[in-house]
């Protein structure tokens, strides 16, 4: 059975920081991107960021770009997100998702439908 874990969310005042854990379990990490993903309240779930798994080549959306820091380490079956710099605008539940990577094909930012598994997600919520 596949599952995928998320922990570190938290209440943080704006300006400071968060690590946040993908934990997984059930298959072979080093086969799968992992995405993070976030939905604020009354908003439809963005991507945040992705890392893929043999060139750990990562991806950020623009409004975490040299804030937000994705990192994996397959013998732990962890991947992270460091959080820095957070804003109110970033208040959501933050989901990890894995992808499964077929050998041969070139890598790029998978869309979210492409994702097979998800975690149930871990709160983040920034303010004074």
């Amino acid at each position: 059975q596949v599952q995928l874990v998320e922990s570190g969310g938290g209440l943080v005042q704006p300006g400071g920081s968060l690590r946040l854990s993908c934990t997984v379990s059930g298959l072979t990490l080093d086969y799968y991107t992992i995405g993070w993903f976030r939905q604020a309240p009354g908003k439809e779930r963005e991507g945040v960021s992705c890392i893929s798994s043999r060139d750990e080549i990562t991806y950020y959306a623009e409004s975490v770009k040299g804030r937000f820091t994705i990192s994996r380490d397959n013998a732990k079956s962890t991947v992270y997100l460091q959080m820095n710099s957070l804003k109110p605008e970033d208040t959501a539940v933050y989901y990890c998702a894995a992808d499964y990577e077929p050998l041969g094909r070139s890598w790029s930012p998978p869309p979210k439908y492409e994702y097979d598994y998800w975690g149930q997600g871990t709160t983040v919520t920034v303010s004074s």
